[in-house]
């Protein structure tokens, strides 16, 4: 027989593409439209059904960059249109483009009374209409295409300022249609058989049954009487969607999804009318077809809708209630989780679960981040103790180097806890429930022959939109189909079960799922990176000092300035805004909400200190730091002025900055070339190296350009070691460099009795494409590096020993990194820089440095062709560290400064722990409002250690909890030990390694 499958294979998609596809609109009449535009920033419905609307043409231009249009629709239905087999539809083309859904413009359709209809996209563009005249409302957003074909090109239109005024679309099309369903049904028949036969081998014969199926397809529907003959096609093709699919066929839980990005090439206030159209859409879909569930995370998008779609959010919270609408992952956002800290992860899934019970009575069980860049090693104990079982992520499909080797399997976390995650071998949080989606599913699934069973999210999402009748279709056809994974409709938790049920002993990935991509992200937008650490710090000081007051009768607990202000900061940890990776538009918000954050914040810091202190005039120093500082104990205040600084010793050719602790010596450029600890006279830099030395280097990534920072960086650098200036005051010494159009200044400090030389770095950075990195060449053989992540720290490689180690060039630190040798170390913190580089090298004389580099900016040029100019003032401190722990006093002393008031005198800790490896992270009052204390406290060694907790105050009660703090006791499988403890008891408590614990007492 003579092989003609090529002929036929073309003759089936372009029979498809010109005559079955157009043939689903029967027929179509203009409708009339009239228009209002808003003049700057969107408006609610009733605000603008009351403006003057003037006739509008399709064929005419509308709308700004990021402007709004209203669009008024009527129309009669002609007389003969409807019946069984036809919808009768408005179908709009707003001008979209064939980019993607949801990166260009979209739509919010009304009825005359305000009631929402759905939402309006490039693919899901109809709307059902009848019986009656049509009279709609469309809220027209032109939302410009910002990444366009590249991700790399500066743009001006992440900026309203700059984006321009003329208008971008192009009204194509408002018409009323009749949709032929019987030739609909034939165009998804022909789809969904030509997906799965393109994906078969050519050798099997069922792609040749559906390829000659598809053939007598074409010969039997009359290209000129489709609507007529197309009942005829189906039939030709029934045989073949009738056949079952294989007994071992994968099968796949197919979730309805759409990752709205909380904000990334769009504003937050456009990512609240995302989550309208999306989410009318969805419930659209519900009522077309009844075994349609659609799981969303993020619980600040319903709340998004409570706040502005109420009506929308009530009949959301219907659907919950029926199990059709899933709430899912149990965060506030789909945040970063490399750099927010730990209290602040926490905090995500307090206020996301929180408001779950709250609104719905309902709990996810799974973490659902699909898109984060990477995954803390601490992310299974938090999750854990906040009472969820299952993990789900994407991103880790990105990693350009080395292939995760899993897709169900268990996290453990640095802890040894451990959480059933899930990895869908699709490779996609979009999908179409295409049969490449299908069979890259059944493919790619790593535990063939012990499990069988995965799960897609389908929906078209990142700008939103979801699924669509087509998807639903596809699922539809392929829920049995031979040659096809078997796809069945369902919830996360049909998943999960059914995973757990078909693998009971999957293997176990321990420690960090590191991205290997987007390294870019720990450094990028210093501003907004800065914001948060110091937003962080802030809430812990106003949770403490407000709480202590509180618990001593002094001061109400402001709980609602403090929700306001955790919710802001929640938001901004969302994983395209924290990590810098948004338009200027979301960078310049996020600047604005920091400093709303601290104005809130600092009085009631400054109250709270105060009424503690109590009257007086004499200086009292708070220390917010979990260990001491500047004389004051740990979470508690000291009479007397903080430490005075040391004042700069000439020392021919440069100066000494000597404590009788440290010794710190510069040279004539004013370059650390000694730093010695004068107990051990151990030397911390390496011989004939410089210290705290400022490095340029080039950073040209091959695409992603705010996300990457590409190995080949390297390659290229500039050492800024001529100085312009050095200056020595009373109490710093003080260096200019600069560099093609930037400038810096670096202040070094040191106190007196102190291990630590401060180092401010000054700069104003005027570069494009370049990376600034502060350099720390150390005379330390350390083979691993530890980082402080949250509740604890990582430990990774120094070498390139594998392919693995090699792709881990660039990674994130909280506020310390410490690289040792037995009974010797060293630590170099921040007080906002997250992007860190440590590798090793070999001196002249063999001995081995150990070089630590902090990523202090970059100047990515997309999507924010401004980011990180202007200036910066970056903090870093220098010490001899023996342990972990050394390096942690430093770490939590820069950022947490203390602060002086006047008043009475001392002021004792509310609590105290025995311990120095057990560090309290966070004092506050409960969510419930009831007054009890929270402290939560973890392990920062990890190692096993005992502790007593010791509060000023008289107790009554005192017990463990989860993270909600719910008590540990009602508790099942969780990695939450359950203990309590009457009054009068000692409070001890036995800490695994890195275990968090969260302590509950209630006043006596």
């Amino acid at each position: 027989m003579h092989d003609t499958t090529p002929q036929i294979e073309m003759r089936v998609e372009r029979f498809v593409r010109e005559r079955i596809a157009p043939a689903v609109e029967r027929r179509h009449v203009a409708l009339d439209v009239t228009a209002w535009e808003v003049p700057d920033e969107p408006v609610p419905f009733a605000e603008a059904a009351a403006q003057s609307f003037t006739v509008f043409k399709p064929g005419t231009s509308w709308s700004r960059p990021w402007g709004t249009t209203w669009f008024r629709v009527t129309g009669e239905i002609p007389e003969g249109w409807g019946g069984p087999d036809v919808a009768l539809e408005m179908v709009v083309d707003l001008g979209f483009s064939a980019r993607q859904p949801g990166f260009q413009a979209e739509g919010l359709i009304y009825r005359p009374d305000g009631t929402i209809v759905k939402g309006l996209e490039p693919l899901n563009n109809a709307v059902p209409v009848g019986p009656g005249p049509v009279d709609l409302y469309i809220e027209a957003a032109s939302n410009p295409d910002v990444g366009g074909h590249y991700f790399y090109l500066p743009t001006p239109l992440g900026d309203k300022a700059t984006a321009g005024t003329e208008p971008i679309y192009t009204l194509r099309r408002v018409d009323l249609v009749e949709r032929d369903l019987t030739v609909y049904g034939l165009l998804q028949d022909c789809r969904t058989l030509a997906g799965l036969m393109e994906e078969l081998e050519a050798s099997l014969p069922r792609r040749a049954e559906i390829l000659r199926a598809l053939e007598r397809m074409c010969d039997v529907v009359d290209p000129d009487r489709v609507a007529e003959t197309a009942a005829a096609g189906r039939e030709a093709l029934a045989d073949v969607l009738a056949s079952p699919a294989y007994s071992s066929a994968h099968q796949v839980i197919a979730v309805g999804h759409a990752h709205i990005d909380s904000a990334w090439l769009w504003p937050t206030r456009e990512t609240i009318r995302k989550c309208a159209r999306t989410f009318s859409n969805v419930l659209a879909l519900m009522d077309e077809y009844p075994d349609f569930v659609f799981a969303c995370s993020s619980a600040q998008q319903y709340a998004w809708m409570k706040e502005h779609y109420p009506a929308l959010f009530e009949r959301i919270r219907r659907r919950v209630a029926e199990g059709r609408f899933v709430p899912v992952g149990g965060m506030w956002v789909e945040s970063d989780t490399n750099m927010p800290g730990g209290e602040a992860l926490a905090r995500q899934f307090v206020y996301g679960k929180g408001f779950f019970l709250r609104e719905f009575g309902f709990e996810p069980d799974e973490v659902w981040l699909p898109d984060s860049f990477g995954y803390t090693g601490a992310l299974p104990q938090i999750a854990r103790a906040a009472g969820a079982h299952a993990f789900l992520t994407q991103k880790i499909s990105w990693n350009e180097t080395n292939r995760m080797p899993h897709h169900t399997f268990w996290w453990e976390g640095i802890d040894g806890s451990r959480i059933f995650t899930h990895f869908p071998p699709a490779d996609t949080y979009n999908s179409d429930l295409s049969g490449a989606d299908l069979a890259r599913a059944q493919r790619q699934y790593a535990e063939k022959g012990v499990s069988n069973v995965s799960l897609t999210p389908f929906g078209f999402g990142d700008g939103g939109g979801g699924p669509t009748r087509e998807m639903m279709e596809a699922a539809a056809r392929t829920r049995s189909l031979e040659g096809s994974p078997r796809v069945e409709v369902g919830t996360p938790q049909r998943f999960f079960e059914l995973a757990r049920e078909t693998h009971p002993a999957p293997a176990t990935w321990s420690g960090e799922m590191y991205l290997e991509l987007h390294r870019g992200t720990y450094t990028s937008q210093a501003n907004t990176k800065q914001g948060n650490r110091r937003s962080e710090h802030l809430l812990r000081e106003a949770e403490l000092w407000s709480a202590t007051a509180a618990w001593r009768g002094l001061a109400d607990y402001p709980h609602e300035t403090l929700d306001d202000a955790w919710r802001t900061v929640l938001l901004q940890q969302f994983h395209d805004i924290l990590p810098g990776s948004s338009i200027a538009w979301v960078h310049q918000e996020a600047e604005r909400n920091y400093a709303a954050v601290a104005a809130a914040l600092e009085p009631l810091i400054d109250e709270a200190q105060r009424a503690l202190a109590g009257p007086g005039s004499a200086p009292v120093v708070f220390n917010t730091a979990p260990v001491a500082a500047a004389g004051a104990p740990a979470l508690g205040a000291a009479a007397g002025p903080v430490p005075a600084r040391v004042a700069p010793v000439v020392a021919d050719p440069g100066w000494v900055l000597d404590n009788g602790v440290v010794r710190a010596v510069f040279d004539a450029t004013g370059l650390l070339v000694s730093f010695v600890e004068a107990s051990s006279g151990r030397e911390l830099v390496a011989a004939g190296e410089a210290a705290a030395l400022l490095q340029v280097f080039r950073d040209t990534p091959n695409q992603w350009d705010a996300w990457d920072i590409d190995a080949h960086y390297r390659h290229t650098v500039t050492e800024l070691r001529e100085a312009d200036a050095v200056e020595a005051t009373g109490e710093a010494l003080i260096v200019r460099r600069s560099f093609h159009r930037s400038t810096f200044t670096q202040t070094f400090r040191l106190a007196e009795s102190s291990p630590e030389l401060e180092i401010e770095t000054r700069t104003d950075w005027q570069e494009r494409e370049k990376m600034l990195k502060l350099a720390f060449p150390l005379a330390v053989h350390a083979d691993r590096a530890s980082s402080e992540v949250q509740f604890g720290h990582v430990q990774r490689p120094t070498h390139a020993n594998t392919s693995w180690d090699m792709a881990r060039f660039e990674t994130a630190a909280h506020r310390w990194v410490h690289v040792g040798e037995p009974g010797f170390g060293a630590a170099v913190a921040n007080d906002s820089t997250y992007g860190h580089d440590i590798t090793r090298r070999w001196a002249p004389d063999g001995s081995t440095v150990t070089l630590v580099r902090e990523s202090l900016l970059r100047a990515p040029r997309f999507p924010d062709p401004h980011a990180d100019q202007g200036e910066h003032v970056l903090r870093t401190a220098l010490r001899p560290a023996p342990t972990v722990l050394e390096a942690l006093d430093t770490g939590y002393r820069l950022n947490l400064p203390v602060r002086t008031v006047t008043g009475g005198g001392p002021v004792a800790p509310l609590v105290t722990v025995s311990s120095t490896a057990v560090v309290v992270e966070a004092v506050k009052l409960a969510e419930d409002r009831s007054g009890d204390l929270v402290v939560r406290l973890y392990e920062a060694r990890g190692g096993r250690t005992r502790a007593r907790v010791e509060v000023s105050e008289p107790v009554e009660r005192a017990w463990t909890t989860d993270l909600l703090e719910r008590d540990a006791a009602g508790l099942a499988d969780t990695v939450v030990q359950s203990s309590a403890w009457a009054a009068g008891e000692p409070i001890e408590i036995a800490f695994r390694p890195f275990e968090i614990v969260t302590l509950r007492l209630r006043r006596g």
